[in-house]
């Protein structure tokens, strides 16, 4: 279950990658990668990403 979700840009992440995937693995949280203000990527929980790979809905 996706519990929340936030965004944070590409220096942020690179100074706290270790929470952000902790955030992820732990509780759920789907962060939001930005770049210059526009979304281009995310980390989400596992259960998603595979959820999105094999094509099923959530």
């Amino acid at each position: 279950m996706v519990q929340a979700a936030q965004e944070l840009s590409t220096r942020d992440v690179r100074a706290n990658l270790a929470q952000v995937i902790n955030d992820a693995a732990a509780r759920g949280v789907v962060t939001f990668i930005t770049s210059r203000g526009r979304r281009i990527a995310a980390v989400v929980p596992v259960h998603v990403a595979e959820a999105v790979v094999e094509g099923k809905s959530l």
